[in-house]
Parts: structure tokens; C-alpha cells; sequence
């Protein structure tokens, strides 16, 4: 049996906030294949700032950059709502040989009890917790906790003796290197670094303000960015 993971987002845009992440899980997980599955109307976000066309070109140039990287847009030929559970649905029954692992953060397992049959979500896949740094179990919530205490596992072994219904969290030594908050004030202190705690949203404000975000997103895609003059 092979594994596949799995990174779905908005990606409005992407930016190395997402894919430095997704590397290291595929590292830890030793994962041969990730889909980025750029979302078209997420259920608890507002819409996208730009056309699904522009956003599936920037995945498509963010996946050429990792041999493992691959760009699925079954969600944006999909009619209405992007709900989770419908695409693991239909990728289990594309691969059905194979452990799907759905990469998730912290943010999203806070909320993950009252997203779209979650249920039916954790019988499709595994899930993989890329946390914040110093985060603190003891501040999840309480459906949060018990959701950990029936499907968490301890270690990839736990974890691969199943199908699907487990949840992992990566190691904060998988994480770690170059976290830090960005500053408009001083870009010198930015330069060459990877900032994985970077949301698309304050990127979006930079590209406003035609900051630099060098640092932030891989030079394919901030060429598009620029060449087609978004989020200006």
C-alpha cells in the first residue's frame, strides 16, 4: 500500500507558507505524492480575490518547482461548495490501493468537529496536524480533545497499521527552521528567509503596497503575480 497526501486551500495565492510545510510532511510520512487542490467556493471562507484560472496556474507553477507536488483541480470544475468530504470521496475511489493523508493546521483541527460530515471525513483519510510553534494541547477545546483522545496516534507505525481514522501531529524538530513574524519596516532582516507563519492574506496586503514578498513565494509565482498585475 502507497500514500498519498493531500493540501487543499484557496491558495489565493500560494506561497511558501504552504508548500514548506507540505514538503516536510512528505518527509516525515515518506510520502512519494502530495495534490494541492486548490479550492473554488470554501464553505466557511469568503471568495477568492481572483479568478480560479490564475489561482490554478500558480499551484501549477508552485508544483513544478517539487518532483512530488502534483495540481488536482477536481474542485474547481465541481459546482457549488467545496465540501472536503466530497473530494476524499471521490480520491479514495481513484486510489483505492492507497492511505490518503490530509494535511490540515492547527486553526483547521479547531474546527474540524464542525466541518461537513467529518465523520465520513476520518473513515476516507488520515489526518496530518502541522502545528504552530510552543502550541499547548491543553488550550484545544473540549470537542477537540475528545476527538484526540478517540483517533490520535503516537507514532507513523500507529498511524500506517490502518487504513484512515488517525490523526498525527508533526513533530515541532519537522517544523522548525526560519519560523518568524514578518515586519514592512525591515526587509533587510527578511531576506533569505522562509516565513512559515505568513497567511495569504497579509501577502496579498503586501503585494498591495508592491512590498517585497521575495521571500514568501516562489519565483514562478511571484513572476505571474506581477506580469498579470494581481492583488494590486
Amino acid at each position: 500500500m502507497t500514500d498519498i497526501g493531500i493540501l487543499g486551500g484557496t491558495f489565493d495565492p500560494i506561497h511558501l507558507g504552504h508548500t514548506e510545510p507540505a514538503l516536510r510532511v512528505a518527509q516525515f510520512l515518506s510520502l512519494d505524492k502530495i495534490l494541492l487542490i486548490p479550492t473554488n467556493i470554501p464553505p466557511h471562507k469568503s471568495s477568492p480575490n481572483i479568478s480560479a484560472e490564475h489561482r490554478a496556474t500558480m499551484v501549477e507553477l508552485a508544483c513544478k518547482q517539487h518532483p512530488c507536488f502534483s495540481c488536482d483541480q477536481r474542485e474547481l470544475t465541481r459546482r457549488g461548495h467545496s465540501y472536503t468530504v466530497d473530494t476524499l470521496q471521490a480520491l479514495a475511489a481513484e486510489y483505492p490501493q492507497q492511505r490518503l493523508f490530509f494535511i490540515i493546521g492547527l486553526d483547521s483541527l479547531l474546527t474540524f468537529t464542525t466541518w461537513h460530515h467529518y465523520q465520513k471525513i476520518l473513515s476516507l483519510c488520515h489526518l496530518v496536524v502541522n502545528t504552530r510553534p510552543n502550541y499547548q494541547l491543553d488550550s484545544l477545546n473540549d470537542e477537540t480533545r475528545a476527538l484526540l483522545a478517540q483517533h490520535q496516534c503516537s507514532d507513523i507505525s500507529a498511524l500506517k497499521n490502518k487504513p484512515s481514522g488517525g490523526i498525527i501531529f508533526v513533530p515541532q524538530q519537522q517544523q522548525e527552521s526560519n519560523n518568524f513574524r514578518t515586519s514592512n519596516n525591515d526587509e533587510s532582516e527578511l531576506k533569505g528567509k522562509i516565513n512559515l507563519n505568513i497567511s495569504s492574506t497579509d501577502i496579498r496586503a503586501r503585494l498591495a503596497k508592491k512590498s517585497n514578498c521575495q521571500h514568501l513565494l516562489a519565483e514562478p509565482v511571484l513572476a505571474f503575480i506581477n506580469k498579470n498585475q494581481l492583488y494590486r
